[in-house]
This record gives structure tokens, C-alpha cells and sequence, in this order.
């Protein structure tokens, strides 16, 4: 069809082929170059310092707000007692005490991740680096 403006395969196409040609989601950025100071999503000490901030920030806020809604549900169990909204409040009362339980367990082993994780990378480290000596020194290196 003559004046047809639709897409054509060869639209764009510049003839070079491709050099980095590979597999990745839409919208998910491609791998760090080689040797690249981004390529870790945090440092050690930002790890450290995550990890610091779960135990005197999170954990205790989250506990002392566990705490607080125990209280206020508590003193409204005992205003509605006889009532069917106090066989309610029991059961909303011990849904969020264990959903508390399980977000503070969350929290412990996010912490713990997080410091073993800069650990597990330096111990990594320093194993490779042991390989690579004992290796060089077999090749005469």
C-alpha cells in the first residue's frame, strides 16, 4: 500500500547487531558492569546499621505499641463484660497478639540476617582470596 505510515520490521533497525544481547524482566535494570562500587544493594555497615536500627528502634516501638493496645483492649473487655462485644474484643485481642508475635520474630531474624550476612560475605572473601593464593603458589606465581 502506497503512503502506508504502519510499522515495518525494518523501522529503526540499524543493521548492527546487538551486543548485549540477554534475558531481562521489563523494568528491572540490567547487571552492574564489572568491578562496579553499586554492584552490592548495601555495605557492611549499612547492614550493621539496619540491623541496629531493628533492635533500638523497631522492636522496642513495636513491643511498647503491642503493649498499649493490650492495655486500651483490656480495660474495653472489661466495659463490655457480659456482652457479646467482650467475646469479640477476646478474639481481636488475641489475633493481633499473635500477629505481633509473628512480626517480632520477623524482626529478630531480619536482624540476624543482616549481621550475618556481612559476615557471610567477608568469610566468602577470604576464602576465595586463600584459593587464589594457594593456587598461584602450585603455578609458580
Amino acid at each position: 500500500m502506497s503512503g502506508d505510515s504502519g510499522p515495518t520490521w525494518d523501522r529503526g533497525h540499524t543493521g548492527v547487531p546487538d551486543q548485549q544481547a540477554g534475558t531481562r524482566l521489563n523494568g528491572a535494570p540490567g547487571p552492574p558492569a564489572p568491578g562496579a562500587a553499586d554492584a552490592f544493594a548495601s555495605t557492611p555497615a549499612q547492614k550493621k546499621a539496619a540491623a541496629g536500627t531493628i533492635e533500638t528502634e523497631l522492636e522496642p516501638n513495636t513491643k511498647k505499641a503491642a503493649e498499649h493496645a493490650d492495655d486500651a483492649t483490656t480495660t474495653a473487655h472489661k466495659g463490655f463484660d457480659g456482652w457479646e462485644t467482650a467475646a469479640g474484643l477476646k478474639t481481636v485481642a488475641d489475633t493481633w497478639d499473635q500477629q505481633v508475635k509473628t512480626l517480632m520474630g520477623r524482626l529478630s531474624s531480619e536482624k540476624a540476617a543482616l549481621r550475618g550476612a556481612s559476615g557471610l560475605f567477608t568469610r566468602n572473601d577470604i576464602g576465595l582470596g586463600n584459593q587464589f593464593l594457594a593456587q598461584s603458589k602450585l603455578n609458580g606465581l
